[in-house]
């Protein structure tokens, strides 16, 4: 597999192969990608669980299971009671 980095990038991977932390350029861009999928697998993760929580609200909602907070100092009473 190639590909292609910017000058900027390709300097970074050069620093951190010489820094001593890293054996080569690979270990560098292994352990960004690793980086980078633990990123997006945390990203993901995050989304299902928004998704899941509207819909509980969405299915609490339907079953007239809500609280009607119609003035400010209501909706502050709300959050002082949990």
């Amino acid at each position: 597999m190639n590909f292609s980095l910017t000058p900027g990038l390709e300097q970074f991977v050069r620093d951190q192969a010489n820094s001593g932390d890293y054996n080569n350029a690979s270990e560098v861009v292994r352990d960004a990608l690793r980086l980078l999928k633990r990123v997006e697998d945390q990203r993901v993760l995050k989304l299902e669980r928004l998704r899941a929580a509207i819909r509980d609200g969405d299915t609490a909602a339907a079953n007239g299971e809500f609280t009607d907070l119609e003035t400010n100092e209501a909706l502050d009473a709300f959050f002082d009671s949990l």
